[in-house]
């Protein structure tokens, strides 16, 4: 048995039920418990708060868990990022006023720096050599400044939306998160077996989405012009049609470029083009 840790609200907790759904992993979180375990693989989810999630897994209390990278570098536990799931993008950053004239990080010698974030900020500053003051606010970290409590913050930044509303800018980008694997470092066998299976599905998963399945008509004389566009991951299925001259390609293309693909394939004679969703890939 597998036990896994995640989030127990907020966005990242949604998109890692998600993502495990996906790979066929079910659990029943209608009524949401402290600990549940899989209907249908050997694996159960402990419901934590995200800070606690590094620590969990370095304790032995979680096997492997789902957390912010920002988590992970802030509460420095000893375990291993063992995956990166691509979801829950965001950075951390220094802002100011932005009335003040940003003129580089030397800016912030001694100045007042409100975070909850200390420990990445302290290494940050060391590193740079600036000595600022750093006080730790646990929630509403944006309106320190506001209120006399701060000359800057150290924050989370999404859109940017919460700094322009509370009369602040992004000044200096230190650390770019998203949603990550941790493992405890002392897995045995039997565990590494089943994370190995997770991270199989996982990535199975995570490999469809964004991508779409083409299937269109094409004449035999374009066959190879087709290819260069849609080259797939080995290479195209080709099928003979009953209509002499024509055959019939399937092939999976990124949605990013898609609309580009088929104008492409529509000028060298393309028809029928047809585009489905992909469920799953197993590369």
């Amino acid at each position: 048995m597998l036990r896994i840790a995640i989030q127990a609200k907020g966005r990242l907790s949604e998109d890692s039920l998600e993502l495990l759904r996906e790979a066929g992993i079910q659990v029943d979180d209608t009524k949401r418990k402290f600990l549940s375990q899989s209907r249908n693989f050997p694996a159960e989810l402990l419901f934590l708060r995200d800070d606690d999630i590094p620590q969990a897994v370095a304790l032995g209390v979680a096997d492997i868990g789902i957390v912010g990278y920002n988590e992970v570098l802030e509460r420095e536990q000893d375990v291993d990022v063992l995956e990166k799931l691509g979801f829950g993008p965001c950075r951390i950053s220094l802002a100011i006023p932005k009335t003040e004239e940003y003129t580089g990080l030397e800016w912030f010698n001694g100045k007042r720096i409100a975070t909850s974030y200390p420990n990445i900020l302290g290494k940050f500053l060391k590193d740079n050599g600036i000595e600022a003051q750093i006080f730790v606010i646990t929630g509403s970290v944006e309106i320190a400044p506001t209120v006399g409590m701060s000359d800057a913050i150290f924050d989370i930044v999404s859109s940017g939306g919460t700094l322009v509303s509370n009369g602040l800018k992004e000044v200096e980008k230190v650390v770019f998160s998203e949603a990550v694997v941790v493992g405890n470092r002392n897995l045995d066998e039997d565990k590494l077996k089943i994370w190995e299976q997770v991270k199989f599905r996982i990535r199975a998963v995570r490999e469809s989405r964004n991508m779409k399945y083409l299937l269109m008509n094409v004449p035999n004389d374009k066959i190879e012009d087709a290819i260069r566009i849609i080259p797939a991951m080995r290479s195209p299925t080709i099928l003979p049609l009953a209509q002499e001259g024509w055959s019939s390609m399937h092939s999976v293309v990124a949605e990013d470029v898609l609309w580009e693909k088929i104008e492409l394939l529509k000028e060298i004679g393309a028809e029928g083009i047809l585009v489905l969703s992909v469920e799953k890939m197993v590369l």
